[in-house]
């Protein structure tokens, strides 16, 4: 596999991704945005740890960069219903796991929301 950028605003941080060699933080699932973000020192809360049970993890990925992660489920898609400021581009960090070049937000509601 090749190698992908992952770019995670509002602060603009690129990182580049080799998925032979996946970030293992134990905070998402592989290789997933979570995951990665963690193991660069990007902080994305998710007060579950990281298992998709609370929506703390709510980013909002750039239009067609959605077809660069996993499929979203229905365990997931239920979570984001219930974040506020969900649209149709939300994904749960900890469980969208990244196979190419994405862009992603982190909402400014989201960032500090939660304290563990």
């Amino acid at each position: 596999m090749t190698k992908y950028n992952i770019t995670f605003n509002p602060t603009g941080t690129t990182v580049e991704v080799d998925p032979a060699n996946f970030p293992q933080t134990g905070e998402g699932k592989p290789g997933s945005l979570l995951d990665i973000a963690e193991a660069n020192g990007i902080d994305i809360p998710h007060a579950c740890g990281g298992e998709g049970a609370c929506g703390t993890c709510h980013v909002i990925v750039a239009g067609a960069d959605t077809n660069n992660l996993s499929e979203c489920d229905d365990d997931e898609l239920d979570m984001i219903d219930q974040v506020p400021g969900a649209t149709l581009s939300s994904r749960l960090a900890c469980l969208a796991v990244v196979k190419g070049d994405v862009t992603v937000t982190i909402p400014n509601w989201n960032r500090n929301l939660v304290s563990e």
